[in-house]
């Protein structure tokens, strides 16, 4: 409870209790301590009109978040799926890159081969023509003229041939690996070429979902941060409502014990007794509003009957009796039982204030409180009741 209430509560506590000992200045400080009893109630009551159009406006802010992070969701189960789709197209280009790189291992270890091979043949060649300059190359006509014989000549022959054909051969072989070795190299270019083109591609792709990851979380987080906000407010809100409404019950109760202390105070009579046909006194004068068993949107069968009065009315007790209820009780709101003789007794709802205590007895047309509204009702007025064995019958058996 709020300081400020419980410092009126006290000074109302204050001025009641000096309502018992100065009976003349009572009367003006219980009325102007209602009058800023209910100034203060209608402050609270329109607090508490303004929290709950709060209430509806970021509920309602809270719903719109939902359907956009909902949406948001959606979005991000789609982007989810590319997401895989897009991963499987990494894994496939980097499958193709692994090929690539194994294929480049391959051809740079041909290449370091066939430049050996060029660099050997290059020396052998070169030491060949070294040699043919050197030697006194013999010409043909010379290698036949210093002959010995024909078996002597065939040899020189053949030894004329291998030297040819030797020399070829190490040309023909320095000339093919020296192409090989270009072809080589051109593939190479071409192979890391294609490696730079897919490493191009898996950057791009890696990128773009990573953008979309970003993209999404930020939009998440920043709903997400909306939607928090939101309801720490709607928290507080309707925690300060619920204070309020707390005030306001508080502050009703002081409001009629004060109207009964008024009441009471004013000398206000329960009228002339009215009696009814059958042993029992209505407990107040007035209209019925209500009949027995009237149906309701809350009820089937209204079991008592409704007693048109204003708030602080006397209540007579319709039978002497003793007294088996007296308190609040649910939508009775302030409720007294009297159990008569026999299996009758008589009940009386919605009082401002029980004026009896359980166990006490009492006598026909005993004041035993006075009327109100607590409980479920719609304005001031008595529930009267009947009962046989605790079971409701029509009062107007007994009043009529």
């Amino acid at each position: 409870m709020p300081v400020r209430l419980r410092v009126l509560l006290a000074g109302i506590s204050i001025t009641m209790g000096l309502w018992a000992v100065l009976p003349e200045l009572s009367n003006a400080s219980l009325e102007d301590s209602k009058d800023e009893i209910n100034k203060t109630m209608r402050r609270k009551e329109r607090a508490i009109e303004r929290q709950k159009g709060q209430e509806r406006r970021l509920s309602g802010q809270i719903e719109r978040y939902d359907n956009r992070i909902g949406s948001l969701q959606t979005r991000i189960s789609g982007l989810q799926s590319r997401e895989d789709t897009l991963q499987t197209d990494l894994d496939v280009k980097l499958g193709e890159l692994a090929a690539i790189q194994e294929d480049l291992k391959s051809q740079r270890a041909r290449l370091v081969r066939l430049r050996a091979r060029l660099a050997k043949g290059r020396r052998i060649l070169s030491d060949r023509l070294v040699e043919l300059y050197k030697a006194d190359d013999p010409d043909v006509m010379t290698v036949i003229l210093n002959a010995n014989g024909f078996a002597d000549l065939l040899e020189r022959s053949e030894f004329i041939g291998r030297v040819g054909r030797q020399d070829r051969k190490i040309i023909v072989r320095v000339t093919s690996d020296k192409k090989e070795t270009t072809a080589t190299t051109k593939r190479l270019g071409r192979l890391e070429d294609r490696k730079k083109a897919v490493a191009a591609v898996i950057a791009a792709r890696r990128n773009e979902v990573a953008s979309v990851r970003e993209d999404v979380t930020a939009q998440r987080d920043n709903f997400a941060d909306a939607r928090s906000q939101r309801e720490n407010l709607l928290g507080g809100v309707r925690a300060e409502r619920a204070s309020n409404q707390d005030d306001v019950a508080a502050l009703a109760r002081e409001s009629e014990k004060i109207t009964a202390r008024l009441a009471g105070s004013a000398g206000q009579t329960a009228g002339p007794v009215r009696a009814g046909g059958g042993g029992l006194i209505w407990p107040v004068n007035g209209p019925i509003t209500s009949p027995f068993c009237e149906t309701r949107a809350w009820e089937a069968c209204h079991p008592g009957i409704d007693i048109g009065v204003g708030s602080g009315t006397p209540i007579r007790a319709a039978a002497s009796g003793k007294v088996i209820i007296a308190g609040p009780n649910g939508g009775y709101g302030n409720y007294t039982c009297i159990q008569h003789a026999g299996p009758l007794s008589t009940c009386y709802a919605h009082q401002s204030a029980i004026q009896v205590s359980v166990g006490q007895s009492v006598s026909q047309g005993q004041v035993i409180g006075l009327v109100g509204c607590t409980g479920l009702c719609f304005g001031d007025h008595l529930h009267f009741e009947t009962r046989i064995n605790g079971s409701v019958l029509n009062p107007m058996n007994y009043l009529g």
